[in-house]
């Protein structure tokens, strides 16, 4: 499985952004896909995914502002990013996981907002 992000960006604090991620390979074997985000200094976490069931699960810092979006063939995923705020500052990630268990993490884009 292969991932790669784009559409990040630089934007004013309460802009938009819906960065997407392309997935190419054994895209049937994915179970969980989402996005994660890294801000300088912490710890890679959780923004949105879809679970394995097909529903959705958010990081409570982003609830009523992001919404993670995917196709019907499951190759592309967006995020829609509302209300950003200058804490949503990171490099996001989208991650996949197969029904192995197995993790697949594309390069990440840059989301930087500014106050």
């Amino acid at each position: 499985v292969q991932l790669q992000a784009s559409g990040g960006g630089l934007v004013l604090a309460g802009g938009s952004l819906t960065p997407s991620c392309a997935v190419s390979g054994s895209i049937f074997s994915i179970d969980v896909m989402g996005w994660y985000r890294q801000a300088p200094g912490k710890q890679r976490e959780l923004v949105a995914e879809f679970t394995s069931d097909g529903s959705t699960n958010y990081a409570d810092s982003v609830k009523g502002r992001f919404t993670i979006l995917r196709n019907m063939a499951k190759n592309t995923l967006w995020l829609q990013m509302n209300s950003l705020k200058p804490d949503d500052t990171a490099v996001y990630y989208c991650h996949a996981r197969d029904r192995g268990f197995r993790n697949y993490w594309g390069r990440g884009t840059q989301v930087t907002v500014s106050s």
